[in-house]
């Protein structure tokens, strides 16, 4: 039986989702000290008891999409109008730096699945949806290829496999990505943690002090739980800018389709707002509210993750087929292996470097708001990383999907494919 459910109660499930992630994060040492992302704790619970009710009683749920799409391009229409001009060149060298070890890493993971495949003698083609194509490409790029290689090369179900792995990669770059900079970070010896900034509904601090801490917290866009005072108009004014920024992705995702510019409409959301920040705060001298901003960008973020995480099919990625599953076990160490000795060396061997080194596994296997969520963990516990937040969103953003097109194109036309 199926059960269709609309955007009031899917909105509601994702919200009740994110809470129990919150407690169980709050509640169980390990989640805590490996810094796995609330929305993945409790939308891994969900997805095991949505699992359990189509096992057993055979009911399957179908939540609305349209919202979770909405989440997304909400969260990186914040990112856009988060990044003015200064911050963008700020991005310099380690930007290149990321882009190059991105690029490298996509051509290092096609290889693994394509030799993987090989040796496991199932299609190479399958080893490149166990690739890129849905790890670092995510679900739209799974759909998009997997009509191609179902029609140009006749790989048998490509699309449903490609949204299988993507799933897998989602789930996985969000488990992988806290352990993974934990460990570089009690390597390097940082102690220092972030004391709680949070305010109980019954606490006694006064608006100076509230209006104190929101000073040092006005831009702090890494610290996804510290307290941030909106007012109604602020918040009224920043939804139209994220109301402009959905409009112009729309607008220009349709205008661009089958042209040199087609891009996935959440990077349209990104450049429209920094587009729309920028001459805002320059020509028109617009006071832009930072604080408003990252609560609802943040919030977006949540909501999309823990929508994700409902959707997930868990009775999919048992039926991949063990040849995959081993494929996609062999990425995951492999993703782990790069993001430690690879990424964290190049970009610095420092504290940045082991939040960038997270960032990486999240869209290397999974997706940016993965990236974004598995920093959000380690800088809500320990201290900000300005430069893992400035470089990543755009990173995954812009230059991962045209690399990734490229590579993908190169690895299709070689004579043992």
């Amino acid at each position: 039986m199926e059960i269709v459910l609309n955007g009031y109660y899917t909105l509601i499930l994702a919200t009740l989702v994110l809470l129990l992630g919150k407690l169980l994060v709050k509640k169980i040492k390990f989640l805590e000290d490996f810094n796995i992302p609330e929305p993945v704790a409790g939308g891994l619970v969900a997805a095991a008891v949505i699992y359990s009710l189509h096992a057993f009683f055979g009911y399957s749920f179908v939540f609305q999409k349209e919202l979770q799409t909405a989440c997304m391009l909400m969260f990186f229409a914040s990112i856009g109008l988060s990044a003015d001009f200064s911050r963008l060149r700020a991005g310099g060298t380690p930007l290149l730096l990321l882009s190059v070890l991105v690029s490298a890493f996509i051509i290092v993971q096609n290889a693994v699945g394509v030799g993987s495949a090989i040796l496991l003698d199932v299609d190479p083609m399958l080893g490149l949806v166990a690739g890129s194509i849905a790890l670092t490409g995510g679900h739209g790029t799974a759909g998009a290829w997997g009509a191609t290689l179902e029609q140009t090369y006749g790989v048998a179900a490509a699309t449903t496999l490609g949204i299988a792995c993507a799933t897998y990669g989602l789930v996985a770059g969000g488990v992988i990505g806290g352990p993974v900079a934990q460990k570089l970070i009690n390597r390097l010896g940082v102690k220092t943690e972030i004391p709680s900034t949070k305010v109980s509904l019954s606490g006694n601090r006064s608006d100076d002090d509230l209006a104190n801490q929101e000073d040092a917290n006005d831009e702090v866009f890494e610290h996804s739980d510290s307290t941030r005072l909106i007012t109604a108009t602020s918040a009224i004014e920043t939804l139209a800018l994220f109301a402009a920024c959905l409009a112009f992705a729309d607008i220009v995702t349709g205008v661009a389709k089958g042209t040199w510019f087609e891009l996935p409409t959440f990077v349209w959301a990104l450049f429209g707002g920094v587009v729309i920040r920028n001459v805002l705060t320059t020509m028109f001298d617009f006071d832009m509210f930072d604080r408003a901003i990252d609560v609802f960008g943040n919030a977006a973020l949540s909501l999309f993750l823990a929508m994700a995480l409902l959707s997930l099919k868990l009775w999919e990625l048992a039926e991949l087929g063990l040849p995959i599953f081993i494929i996609l076990l062999i990425q995951t160490v492999v993703m782990v292996l790069y993001a430690m000795f690879v990424t964290f060396t190049v970009m610095g061997r420092d504290y940045d470097a082991a939040v960038l080194a997270a960032g990486h596994c999240g869209f290397g296997l999974g997706a940016t708001p993965t990236a974004i969520a598995n920093m959000q963990a380690i800088t809500d516990r320990y201290m900000p990383s300005h430069k893992a937040f400035l470089i990543v969103p755009m990173v995954g953003a812009f230059f991962v999907d045209i690399v990734n097109a490229i590579v993908l194109q190169v690895f299709t036309k070689l004579p043992f494919m």
